[in-house]
């Protein structure tokens, strides 16, 4: 993909001296598509994520979840492939669930892994203790092929083990040159800066990220998590930043590979046809896709460091990189945002 009016830009990761693309490039659809029929499968995985690299993006998340471990393999494969400078990229992984050893089988939620009756067949395979942690940054590190990681979230916080203890093996592995910092993902405020209390107050490494779920249709962590994060200098990662395709275009009718996960997660409280509408409405003015005047929404606020972005398909890649050319004047903004109505909050534990 080269387009010279398409210039990636870069910014500083928090309050870290290190740089990552405005645009992350997420690994849920890379892996396998014995996990999900929507997941490309390697040859196609890795020619994306090179088309990625070749457009400026050095910023790569995934998770040891994601098909099973199959995404950290193929990334770890793409970045070898491509021969990208290993000083240049931004590998991101996150850690707490069990990886399952069949690529197809479904990884329990966090409530039957809860429950009594699982603990025989997962103990010790998923949460954030000492040992948890130790064992699944080393099955990682074999996948990705690589010495480190420059970025280790806990994908979920664990109510079973201290925060101590956590705080602790995280800021052990930073210290043993195996991870160069740490995030958290998906959690209410509160836990996140206790989390951050505990490790400043015993002198452990904090977390330096957030990546939450944050899109037009979804603004609840506008209340607390996101001013904190602005206060703290903290990176903000937004998943799903077009809303498990709900800000494509097309109405809450449209068919978009992560539509399942939406109702499963959300059900009909997500999708608002008020603000969708103005998402297409502006678009069809400025003769963009709605995707993209979604994305643009997100690059013009000063506290998101870079949204993770999946793509399907290199014109998603394309879309996605134009969009950062899209200047959203005041009132636009002001259209875009006014009817927003309070939802719920999910952090999917």
């Amino acid at each position: 993909m080269s387009n010279n009016n398409n210039k990636m830009q870069y910014v500083r990761l928090g309050n870290t001296g290190m740089k990552v693309s405005r645009i992350c490039l997420g690994g849920l659809s890379f892996g396998s598509s014995r996990s999900f029929d929507w997941i490309k499968d390697e040859k196609e995985s890795i020619e994306l994520i090179g088309k990625a690299y070749e457009a400026g993006i050095n910023f790569f998340d995934t998770a040891n979840i994601y098909s099973n471990g199959e995404s950290e393999r193929v990334l770890g494969k793409a970045v070898h492939y491509h021969k990208m400078s290993r000083s240049r990229i931004v590998v991101a992984t996150k850690l707490f669930f069990p990886v399952m050893p069949n690529v197809e089988d479904f990884a329990p939620s966090r409530q039957q892994l809860e429950n009594d009756s699982f603990n025989g067949s997962f103990i010790n395979d998923w949460g954030l203790s000492r040992k948890h942690i130790m064992d699944a940054i080393e099955d990682t590190l074999k996948r990705l092929q690589l010495d480190y990681i420059d970025i280790l979230q806990i994908h979920r916080l664990d109510p079973h083990t201290t925060m101590e203890e956590t705080m602790e093996t995280l800021h052990d592995l930073i210290k043993a040159g195996k991870v160069r910092y740490i995030g958290a993902s998906s959690m209410p405020t509160w836990q996140f800066q206790k989390a951050n209390n505990v490790a400043e107050k015993n002198g452990w490494t904090p977390f330096t990220c957030m990546t939450n779920f944050y899109n037009l249709l979804y603004r609840e962590e506008e209340r607390e998590m996101i001013p904190y994060c602005a206060d703290q200098k903290i990176a903000v990662i937004p998943w799903s930043p077009l809303a498990m395709g709900l800000l494509t275009g097309g109405g809450k009718g449209r068919n978009t590979l992560r539509s399942e996960q939406t109702n499963q997660v959300f059900g009909d409280q997500l999708y608002d046809e008020t603000i969708a509408g103005r998402v297409e409405e502006l678009a069809s003015k400025k003769n963009v896709k709605p995707a993209q005047i979604a994305l643009a929404w997100l690059y013009s606020k000063p506290y998101i460091t870079a949204p993770i972005v999946g793509i399907g398909n290199e014109q998603h890649l394309v879309d996605a990189v134009g969009a950062l050319n899209i200047k959203l004047t005041e009132e636009e903004t002001k259209f875009l945002e006014e009817c927003y109505s309070p939802r719920p909050a999910h952090y999917l534990t």
